[in-house]
């Protein structure tokens, strides 16, 4: 049997006349009858009945007639959705990014995608590291990560969004709060707030300041950035931090001071195969990467 057998047969059931679904479906009445009987011979009993005006299902009939309507609902519906997908106006975007991500690089635009496209789910896993986030990608669990890119990574494409420079956080009454830029030398003694090993960006700075000869000891480790932000502030110590958009402005107590000889951090999206994700997916990407 057939999707159009199935089709004709339930047409048939509710108009009750041959002739009329013949009409419907630019047919002929022979055509209709083929499509029935097709259906007849395969489950091996009879589905219609002809009555003085026209035609009503039997009792097995009306068994395949609730089944089939309730199974050409869903597939109508699935194709409805397979074409929403195929033109990019419905379906779901999974991101995974660090814990802070969304808030300083997402905001404006995840507001404007969800604008353009308001019948989009839109689905964020938290993980504490970029080689979390891709583990996540290469295992289908996200369709994109946001991460640090340090290099290659085995089994995704990487594309930049973004190149940080770097910050020097202090509290307001820091001996270096009143600095214009602070060199390398200048973080020498200084009590430096640390990211955890695994963070790829802790990591980077980590080799950096080896480099520079300062020692990585320090009165704290945090998760993310906003913490050690936050601790600075408080003045646990100070710390070393990318200048992510729009970030601690309107923090008072607070110095943000540039570090020139630091190399920027680059971030930005990495995803298993960029030409086989969805065209919604790529659209959040893209609107993401051009948001202020």
């Amino acid at each position: 049997m057939t999707l159009e057998d199935l089709r004709v047969f339930v047409a048939c059931c509710r108009t009750g006349n041959l002739s009329a679904v013949a009409r419907e479906l630019s047919c002929t009445q022979s055509a209709v009858s083929q499509h029935v009987r097709r259906l007849e011979r395969e489950l091996g009993v009879a589905l219609l009945e002809r009555r003085p005006r026209g035609v009503a299902p039997t009792e097995a009939g009306r068994v395949l007639l609730e089944a089939v309507e309730h199974g050409l609902g869903h597939l109508d519906q699935a194709r409805r959705r397979l074409g929403e997908l195929a033109r990019g106006e419905a379906g779901t975007v999974r991101v995974v990014t660090g814990a802070t991500t969304v808030r300083h690089f997402m905001a404006a635009g995840v507001q404007a995608f969800r604008a353009a496209r308001p019948d989009v789910s839109l689905e964020f896993r938290t993980e504490n590291s970029s080689r979390n986030c891709v583990r996540a990608v290469l295992a289908g669990e996200a369709d994109l990560a946001w991460i640090t890119i340090q290099g290659e990574r085995g089994g995704v494409e990487q594309r930049p969004v973004a190149r940080l420079p770097w910050r020097l956080a202090v509290a307001r009454d820091h001996p270096l709060a009143g600095r214009a830029a602070i060199e390398p030398g200048d973080l020498a003694g200084l009590r430096l707030i640390r990211l955890p090993a695994q963070s790829t960006s802790g990591a980077v700075l980590e080799a950096w300041l080896a480099a520079a000869g300062v020692d990585a000891a320090g009165p704290a480790s945090v998760a993310d950035w906003d913490t050690a932000v936050l601790l600075a502030e408080l003045g646990v110590g100070a710390a070393v931090v990318p200048a992510t958009p729009g970030a601690y402005a309107a923090h008072a107590s607070l110095r943000l001071i540039p570090i020139p000889a630091l190399p920027r951090l680059t971030v930005g999206w990495a995803a298993r195969r960029w030409s086989a994700l969805s065209p919604l997916t790529r659209e959040f990407a893209d609107t993401i990467a051009a948001a202020p």
